[in-house]
């Protein structure tokens, strides 16, 4: 269902206000730290080290880019993200963070829908599909050997994160993995936040022989009931080229884009 322009920017600044500026740390072990100019997520070992949101100008943007370059390069972080909005101040926020030594990893496109909506979906498994609960490591490894082919790459951080949020808050992941038989196909999670408006779909991915036989809208659906049951009103994606026109179709809308700037140490 398309929405008036006016609803669509108040969806935006609760995003920004909730999932941003006053966002919760993502697992127990992170702490969010805010000033008057950034939010930033800062953790010790393993996990996502970044800035989430900030309030900046022309004349304040370089000097608060140099200090979060010496927060985390002080603490000994080998990279972290500053996770740079469309809409963020100044427009040549990118370019700013691009001279000072960040590099820019593909654009995505944020995306949000009502779980009521999208609960609704009249979404069947695909024949010979089931659907297995992540409740632990085994289905954790699940989940990762499916990351694995259907995106080429490993991801340590990702299961270490999942690991932690089913050992330290259960209550706010829910994973799930479509299986053929004893072969998992197509696996996905969301994060909700306690007192937050938005549950986050993460990490939709599907073995490439896999792939349009409505897999990835029945895992977007089943999360979707699990969002509306808790009373969660939107499901929000930072959707790939790929995933963001199939999201349009069941009934998401744009906010607008997120570009990750990752600063790397030097080696």
């Amino acid at each position: 269902m398309t929405r008036e322009p006016d609803e669509l920017v108040r969806v935006r600044a609760a995003y920004d206000r909730e999932m941003r500026r006053d966002a919760s740390p993502d697992c127990a072990q992170a702490r969010v730290e805010r000033t008057t100019a950034v939010a930033r997520q800062t953790v010790d070992g393993p996990g996502w080290n970044g800035v989430l949101w900030s309030d900046l100008d022309e004349e304040t943007a370089d000097a608060e880019i140099a200090a979060q370059v010496a927060h985390f390069a002080g603490r000994g972080a080998g990279e972290f993200e500053w996770k740079l909005y469309g809409h963020d101040r100044p427009a040549d926020l990118g370019d700013r963070l691009r001279a000072a030594g960040f590099v820019p990893e593909a654009a995505e496109t944020l995306l949000v829908g009502r779980a009521d909506e999208l609960a609704a979906l009249p979404v069947e498994p695909p024949e010979g599909i089931t659907l297995r609960t992540v409740t632990d490591e085994a289905g954790v490894d699940l989940m990762m050997d499916v990351h694995a082919k259907a995106f080429g790459v490993q991801r340590p951080g990702i299961r270490h994160l999942l690991l932690t949020l089913l050992r330290d808050e259960p209550e706010t992941l829910a994973a799930v993995v479509a299986m053929a038989g004893d072969t998992p196909v197509s696996a996905a999670r969301m994060e909700m936040r306690p007192g937050c408006s938005f549950a986050g779909l993460w990490g939709g991915g599907t073995l490439p022989q896999w792939r349009g036989r409505g897999v990835y809208r029945l895992l977007v659906a089943h999360r979707a009931r699990i969002a509306a049951a808790r009373g969660i009103p939107y499901l929000q994606v930072d959707a790939s080229q790929d995933s963001r026109p199939i999201l349009r179709r069941l009934g998401f809308e744009e906010l607008g884009t997120t570009v990750p700037y990752v600063w790397r140490a030097q080696r």
